[in-house]
């Protein structure tokens, strides 16, 4: 089978910021597309239950994803917190029936296969349902960037529930958080967090 003309077959969904979707994708094709962009950097994929997002990452998706980072790890590392920044690596495999690479992820207090919290930065709306996949992997906590808003699920049981506070950091006030995630220089956004936060 030859994979472009297969997927070409089933009329992608395109965004204005780079973003592309297609449906009824098998495995192996969507192996033989990542394969074909492997040297090409700021291309990230996600594949779940035959639906494929390719995404071009734009430099705000990486300047909002790097600013949140920086606060979280002064965060942690102001109060004493162990964690291990983990980044984005690839999640999932064939059995699951997806793979993603989260936008960042931190496991706390120990390392793990599976992090602990992933972090999402959202430029497009819509598109494939991500927190289903971090369910299959057990991901417990996802937090997402979107529209200069923080949003926090938690996975208690078979669902996600949305948290007004992150179960691993109690003591975060997220409100402070999403201020200086909104300064336009990231040294600044830094020093305002630690200027306004006590180590518990």
């Amino acid at each position: 089978m030859n994979v472009y003309t297969s997927v070409k077959s089933t009329s992608p969904e395109t965004e204005p910021d780079g973003c592309i979707r297609f449906s009824d994708i098998s495995w192996e094709q969507f192996e033989a597309i990542e394969a074909a962009f492997k040297d090409f950097r700021g291309v990230k994929f996600f594949y779940l239950d035959r639906l494929l997002q390719i995404m071009t990452v734009s430099p705000e998706h990486e300047i909002i994803k790097k600013t949140l980072c920086m606060l979280l790890e002064a965060y942690m590392r102001a109060n004493g917190i162990r964690f291990y920044g983990k980044g984005g690596p690839t999640l999932g495999n064939r059995e699951l029936g997806g793979r993603k690479e989260p936008d960042d992820s931190y496991d706390i207090g120990t390392q793990k296969i599976v992090p602990d919290i992933a972090i999402e930065v959202v430029i497009t709306s819509g598109g494939i349902n991500t927190l289903e996949f971090y369910k299959r992997l057990g991901v417990l906590e996802v937090w997402f960037w979107q529209n200069s808003q923080l949003s926090l699920y938690y996975l208690t049981g078979e669902n996600y529930e949305q948290i007004s506070r992150s179960t691993f950091l109690p003591d975060l006030d997220l409100e402070l958080l999403l201020r200086c995630a909104k300064e336009p220089d990231r040294y600044d956004a830094v020093t305002e967090l630690l200027a306004n936060i006590s180590p518990v």
